[in-house]
């Protein structure tokens, strides 16, 4: 792509009178510039020595004392030339100066130190001469295009040179805080280039090894994480100076975060790109402010998501929740009290009661009736039982309406045993409101912070977030997100494989497969036909529309022919969790909060359990945590769910005295575990208690 734009912007930059010269100086004519050679392992290697042709005992791995070039020109001596140039129209002597000061890092320290002989490291404001580089940048805005053009080469080819494309490393020099002010500058720079040279630089990226890749996504992290906490705040200007190093910094990571994103195969995983020092910062008036003036150009780290941890997001929807819970008691009690009525304080819940045998009508006519108390804080009573409902309850009714819910024989959802995970079921109906229903109940768990043990594939969450927002406009379709083969082998790989084979067959695909443009469903055990375009029974797949015929297919599959059952579970869910927070997650984020993370480190949870009555020196819990490391997999899952899922005693009281059985109050995801004299009577009541989690006998 042409580097015309970059122009254009730094045209229309001058425009606006933003120069530091002394005198008005001429635009000379834009000439047509050239495409920037795409990136290769070689670039700019024809100045250099490889490494890899030096003999073994001259290598090494960075040159420990860099040399930096002596250069003499003063900022006033620049000006002069760049007013010589305009009148003259000999633009030689400045095009020169910028090849030369942008061709590394070390030219650039060796042009804008205050002193031509300081040190490398010698740290004094910096030891940039921070006037002399905006009258550099500024004086460009008034070059003939090549130099523009070249100015812009030479920009990028520091980054990729200092940044070591073509080597094996990163060079460890830049990570100083000695050189972090021209580096500053140079993430300025591309961070304020035109979308069509963002855009290119995308493509470049993508193209880098997946180590390199890495590498400098760290090198912008460390950048980041420097600025906000130095260790030596005295070696950096004062931020008040260099307000604009964070957000630069943060656009060039976007930058290679949607390199990442737009590649065939993610080069890192997409956790990489969390700051998890940004844990510990004010991020909910980081989301007030975005929230307040959204994507305008005042800076917060929630326009750009992808560098939030899970972590901060969970916390921030948890507080949003609250927040919103708290405003809804207060609204009530002001209702109540205005209308000078008997404050009742379960006017502040959501108060859920049901009956176990009737356990989804009674939900599904609780929630429908109280739909206007849905952002209040949820508590659930089954009817006819004793219990107060700190949590552990709530937990039950959720595991039990889930499991009743998305049983087979309930005919809401089909589990495919392929992909071991539960799709809708595409029969129709006229009254689609128990998948607002399980759309409700997910919602109330993300809002409430319970994990629920639901098994949908991926793209169910991508359709959940398609748009993260509900449309003012009820007719606006939803949940009708782009799919592709990927997403269709995450739910129905024997199909997915076979339409793959489709589109590689390198015979003739209408003669060979004798297909349509029409598919087959069953329905309640009635095979139905539908056409994937108008006339479609009667338009042969072909070598040449096959591509197209897959995408429709896989649109049908994930999205057309069960459009009314997610719409209303779409609905469902964003009931209760309008928020702009759903706006900062993934779909792999959003999986999170309502499954809980797929990784089960016991060691993790070892480490920060806290103990009642014992130590964690003490033989009993030494033995317990033997037993449970050595678990399988099956095993460590149900001590979690016996933990955290239940708060029902998994036998009667009378048993319990007798065989010493652990005990769980899931309310407070506490294990009371009595003193067993051996590591195997541990291990033997411990599993018995696990397996047998559920109401108030074995089963």
């Amino acid at each position: 792509p042409s580097y015309g734009s970059f122009i254009s912007t730094l045209n229309h930059k001058r425009e606006s009178g933003s120069h530091s010269l002394s005198s008005p100086l001429l635009l000379p004519a834009v000439k047509q510039v050239r495409e920037l050679p795409p990136i290769c392992p070689d670039v700019r290697q024809k100045h250099r020595i490889s490494i890899d042709v030096l003999p073994p005992e001259v290598k090494a791995r960075f040159v420990s004392e860099p040399i930096i070039p002596i250069r003499t020109k003063t900022a006033k001596e620049f000006q002069d030339d760049v007013e010589r140039a305009t009148i003259s129209g000999d633009w030689k002597q400045v095009h020169d100066f910028y090849l030369t000061t942008f061709d590394s890092f070390l030219e650039l320290n060796g042009a804008f130190k205050k002193e031509a002989n300081a040190p490398f490291n010698t740290i004094e404001d910096s030891g940039i001469n921070i006037k002399f580089v905006n009258i550099v940048y500024d004086a460009l805005l008034h070059t003939p295009a090549d130099t523009q053009k070249s100015v812009l080469k030479g920009i990028i080819n520091s980054l990729l040179r200092e940044w070591n494309f073509g080597g094996k490393e990163l060079n460890p020099q830049y990570t100083s805080p000695a050189t972090y002010v021209i580096y500053a500058h140079l993430l300025r720079q591309i961070a304020a280039l035109a979308e069509a040279d963002h855009h290119f630089l995308m493509h470049w990226f993508k193209k880098l090894p997946q180590k390199r890749f890495k590498q400098l996504v760290e090198r912008l992290q460390l950048f980041i994480t420097t600025r906000l906490f130095p260790a030596k705040p005295e070696e950096l200007p004062p931020m008040a100076k260099c307000s604009w190093w964070i957000p630069s910094a943060t656009k060039v990571l976007s930058l290679l975060n949607a390199a990442n994103s737009i590649s065939s195969s993610s080069i890192i995983p997409f956790t990489d790109f969390y700051n998890l020092t940004l844990d510990h910062i004010d991020f909910m008036e980081d989301y007030h402010t975005w929230q307040a003036h959204g994507n305008s150009n005042r800076f917060t780290f929630c326009q750009f998501p992808f560098i939030l941890s899970t972590v901060v997001k969970k916390a921030i929807i948890q507080r949003d929740s609250e927040q919103q819970m708290i405003s809804m008691a207060r609204q009530t009690l002001v209702d109540k009290v205005s209308r000078r009525q008997r404050v009742d304080m379960s006017l502040l819940f959501l108060n859920i009661k049901v009956r176990r045998l009737q356990l989804v009508s009674d939900s599904l006519d609780e929630l429908s009736r109280k739909r206007a108390d849905l952002k209040k804080k949820l508590k659930v009573t089954f009817v006819g039982e004793a219990g107060l409902d700190m949590g552990g309850l709530t937990k039950e009714w959720f595991l039990l309406l889930i499991r009743q819910i998305f049983h087979t024989d309930y005919g809401m959802f089909t589990y495919v045993k392929e992909s071991q995970c539960h799709w809708f079921s595409s029969w129709k109906c006229d009254n689609y409101s128990e998948f607002r229903l399980v759309g409700a109940l997910m919602g109330l768990a993300v809002y409430n912070s319970i994990t629920l043990d639901i098994r949908f594939p991926p793209c169910v969450y991508k359709k959940l977030l398609t748009p993260p927002i509900v449309p003012c406009d009820l007719d606006t379709p939803v949940g009708m997100a782009t799919l592709t083969l990927d997403d269709l082998q995450q739910i129905m790989p024997d199909l997915a494989h076979g339409l793959g084979e489709l589109l590689s067959y390198e015979g003739n695909v209408e003669e060979d497969f004798y297909t349509t443009f029409q598919v087959f469903q069953e329905e309640l055990g009635v095979v139905k036909s539908y056409n994937l375009k108008p006339g479609g029974d009667k338009i042969p797949v072909t070598n040449l529309n096959r591509k197209e015929y897959v995408q429709l297919y896989i649109d049908f599959l994930l999205n057309k022919s069960i459009y009314r059952q997610f719409a209303a579970f779409y609905h469902g869910f964003h009931s209760v969790c309008a928020s702009n927070a759903l706006m900062l997650l993934r779909p792999e984020e959003v999986e999170i909060l309502v499954c809980g993370s797929p990784n089960l480190d016991m060691g993790s949870l070892q480490r920060v359990v806290q103990y009642e009555g014992y130590s964690k020196t003490d033989p009993t819990i030494r033995a317990f945590w033997d037993v449970v490391l050595a678990f399988p997999l099956e095993l460590q899952k149900k001590l979690l769910h016996f933990t955290t899922g239940s708060d029902r005693v998994p036998v009667d009281c009378s048993e319990m005295t007798a065989c010493k059985l652990p005990v769980s109050h899931t309310c407070f995801n506490q294990i009371c575990l009595p003193p067993y004299k051996s590591k195997k009577e541990l291990r033997q009541k411990l599993t018995i208690a696990i397996s047998n989690a559920e109401g108030f006998g074995l089963e």
